[in-house]
């Protein structure tokens, strides 16, 4: 790989940053919790789907070929339990709110992953898995008739949460999909269904599916029932991603238990390391308090939408903090990142407009003076090396943000090379800059032009009061003058 730096990661299992090393130079295979469709996603994932983006498209700036799976978890306590209260089977519920999410993907310029498999076309890789679990006694079947993994068989579980053995409950059960740290205990496998003796005499040979009492159930060797949550995306990781990932991404919520499960059941299987590269995004707060429904502060990305602002003001108010810091939300923090990503793409169309002065140079400059700088090459090459080092350095994309409007107000750098760094370094931030036009050519008279040049030698002189005042006249004139870090930009007010 032809780049300047190293990647460095922090992987949560080691809790320090390492150098990023995958175990094919070539390609990294990347997991990354999708979502549970039940309902829209909100902000809150829609950061941790973002960090997830920025992780693929760092390693690709890095000339790395990615193979990523995210998974749709479309069978969960939590969709049976929408279901069952809108007398729906599961499959109404899931399908929209699939089309929704990639929907916000899209509109977050997030890139595809290669693979997004669903937990319900799954199920026999499911089983398999379960089965081999029982073979080796890692797993058990309850009175209740349910499948268990049993913790007490693995002793390096909690090393990823760093569970203390004393809070692990021996011989204790679990069936719920998600529980609390405290309540680390045998979780389930497979779900066993209520007895129903008109199921039970439909045993078949192969995986089958019914809708049973509006709950969803397959046969399989312990009798009608589900998967539990967590042997989904071990089976769909190992499936299209082999028995060893270099990397598992997704949010702190999920370390315990979810995370820390699918790595008990995965090495019990293979016996080898299942996640070399464990990374977590923080939370995100709203008003500096955790999203509740009680609190009413749960936003999915049409509500910004409907309150008027572009979903990539959102990506940018994301990359504005790092990953792994808390991230507070605010309407006034959105509305700052709305206006910087505006001011951004005002100042590339001017910079990009073919008759915008090729230096950052002021009217008042003589047009045949020559500016002294360095030569754009080796600004270039500078440049090019301080955002490969911060990119690396564990995706600090809030040092890479100031990075491109360091560039951009930058008045020894030609407009030419600004432009190729800017839509290059963008190519890892995701902030949609290519489709970004040129200010179309409007003739402006030449009185205009000149009562702006004597602004900005006001302006330059500090004499602020007289350089608002040429301003006002300008404006009566029937121009607007705009201030940006390039040049005054003057457009007409009326037609």
């Amino acid at each position: 790989i032809n780049r300047y730096t190293m990647i460095k990661l922090y992987n949560t299992l080691s809790r320090k940053k390492q150098p990023f090393k995958p175990l094919n130079n070539k390609a990294v295979k990347i997991y990354a919790c999708g979502p549970t469709v039940y309902d829209f996603a909100h902000i809150g994932n829609l950061r941790t789907y973002i960090f997830e983006d920025i992780l693929r498209r760092t390693l690709e700036y890095n000339g790395y070929k990615i193979k990523q799976v995210m998974n749709i978890t479309d069978v969960e306590d939590k969709i049976i339990k929408k279901a069952k209260a809108e007398k729906k089977d599961i499959f109404e519920i899931t399908k929209p709110y699939t089309k929704i999410f990639f929907s916000d993907l899209k509109k977050l310029n997030i890139e595809k992953s290669e693979f997004y498999p669903k937990a319900t076309e799954h199920i026999k890789e499911m089983v398999g898995l379960i089965k081999k679990l029982i073979a080796k006694n890692f797993a058990y079947q309850g009175k209740d008739g349910s499948v268990y993994f049993n913790i007490s068989k693995f002793k390096n579980y909690g090393k990823l949460s760093q569970l203390k053995k004393r809070q692990i409950k021996i011989g204790a059960r679990i069936s719920a999909d998600e529980y609390k740290k405290e309540e680390a205990r045998d979780f389930v496998l497979w779900k066993t269904k209520t007895r129903c003796e008109k199921c039970e005499s439909m045993r078949m040979p192969r995986i089958i599916f019914k809708i049973i009492k509006s709950e969803p159930a397959w046969w399989s060797p312990w009798g009608w029932g589900r998967p539990g949550w967590h042997i989904e995306c071990s089976a769909m990781a190992m499936k299209y991603l082999g028995e060893t990932l270099d990397i598992h991404a997704g949010g702190v919520d999920l370390i315990f238990p979810h995370h820390e499960n699918e790595i008990a059941q995965s090495e019990a299987v293979t016996g080898k390391k299942f996640v070399r590269y464990w990374l977590h995004s923080e939370h995100l707060l709203v008003d500096n308090q955790k999203m509740s429904k009680s609190l009413g502060n749960i936003y999915p990305l049409e509500e910004l939408e409907k309150r008027g602002f572009n979903p990539l003001a959102f990506r940018y108010l994301v990359l504005t903090s790092h990953y792994r810091s808390k991230l507070n939300f605010t309407w006034e923090s959105l509305e700052a990142a709305q206006n910087a990503i505006n001011n951004l793409n005002n100042e590339l169309r001017i910079m990009f407009s073919p008759k915008a002065n090729p230096r950052r140079v002021y009217y008042e400059l003589p047009a045949k003076q020559k500016i002294k700088t360095n030569s754009d090459k080796n600004l270039i090459t500078n440049y090019e090396k301080k955002f490969l080092f911060v990119i690396n350095d564990d995706l600090n994309t809030p040092k890479a943000i100031a990075l491109i409007w360091q560039i951009i107000k930058d008045r020894q750098l030609a407009n030419i090379s600004k432009k190729k760094l800017v839509l290059e370094f963008d190519k890892a931030l995701g902030l949609g800059l290519k489709s970004v036009k040129a200010v179309k050519s409007v003739k402006i008279p030449q009185k205009i032009k000149q009562l702006a040049a004597q602004r900005e030698k006001l302006r330059t002189n500090k004499q602020f009061i007289q350089a608002d005042a040429l301003r006002k006249q300008i404006e009566e004139l029937g121009y607007i003058i705009e201030d940006t870090s390039y040049e005054p930009k003057i457009t007409p007010s009326r037609h």
